[in-house]
């Protein structure tokens, strides 16, 4: 059987359903249906995240879809004893499922929607609407997103900034391909959604953007724009899709859980209010303590 591609040391599959997760020391068994067939994973290897590193490579899973049969040449699934019990850890976004392994370790399994197009463009091809899911296997708290609301230059547009943290540690990568997305497995993109936009109702995908490197911390800004990775570019205005609510979608690092923020945004600026001035000074403050050695982000200000 042929192994689906793997994006990240993160991801089982796409579209899968019927999901059961199974554990027993330091290896999983994942039991789905996915393009027709019943697929018996197993995941083995890895735990936790190491903090970036230029030499040592990130921890990364051992995974096998044939259920045992293509590394250890036997179908392990069959004989497989489930010693994990029931998920006392902490809450998890996008949850399909998870449990406690005897060491006390968990395993999880979360599905979300990485592809959907950019700017609240509607889907034009299949992949973009897929469901990818992604496991995890990791001791105690997860990584840390912290985001704040706040305003760019003068009150012009709307912004987010902030940080991505493990145990204390900004989490970030080295380098990017050339669609901006990592391009090693320490780096780490957040996908920003958008509500009640200038798009239209309910949620839609704003932009994916990494992690800045060396502190882990983002920023942007919401502009009219046109976004050369959609249809009709370069006549494809889209308007600035600040809402009244944002989400961000991140995966954990290393083998660690996906997490998401989410929260109200800010109405506009306005220069003539003590408290908006108030809050963007303590804003640009909290800014410059993530950013202020960042050669791009604090000229977004």
């Amino acid at each position: 059987m042929a192994a689906p591609t793997a994006l990240a040391s993160e991801r089982l599959d796409v579209n899968a359903s019927g999901v059961r997760l199974a554990g027993n020391g330091g290896t999983a068994l994942v039991t789905y249906r996915a393009r027709g067939r019943l697929v018996h994973a197993l995941v083995w290897g890895a735990v936790d995240a190491r903090p970036p590193s230029r030499t040592d490579p990130q921890v990364r899973f051992r995974l096998d879809w044939s259920g045992g049969w293509k590394t250890r040449h036997r179908l392990v699934w069959k004989t497989f004893r489930n010693r994990c019990a029931r998920y006392d850890g902490p809450a998890l976004a996008y949850l399909v499922t998870a449990c406690k392994a005897p060491d006390g370790s968990y395993w999880a399994v979360q599905a979300w929607q990485p592809y959907l197009p950019h700017r609240g463009y509607p889907p034009y091809e299949p992949r973009q609407t897929q469901w990818e899911f992604h496991i995890s296997h990791w001791n105690g708290p997860p990584a840390i997103l912290e985001v704040h609301t706040d305003w760019a230059f003068k009150g012009q547009a709307h912004d987010l900034f902030g940080r991505l943290t493990y145990h204390g540690q900004p989490v970030y990568g080295f380098k990017a391909g050339r669609d901006g997305a990592p391009g090693d497995k320490y780096g780490r993109s957040l996908y920003i959604d958008t509500y009640d936009s200038a798009y239209g109702p309910g949620w839609k995908r704003e932009t994916s953007i990494m992690f800045r490197t060396g502190s882990g911390a983002f920023c942007y800004s919401f502009w009219p724009t046109h976004d050369n990775t959609l249809p009709g570019y370069p006549n494809n205005p889209r308007p600035a899709g600040n809402g009244t609510r944002y989400r961000i979608s991140v995966e954990g690092p290393g083998v660690t859980p996906d997490l998401v923020w989410e929260g109200p945004g800010l109405h506009d600026f306005n220069p003539a209010s003590q408290a908006d001035v108030a809050y963007e000074r303590d804003m640009d403050s909290l800014f410059m303590q993530f950013l202020a050695n960042d050669k791009f982000c604090p000229t977004q200000r």
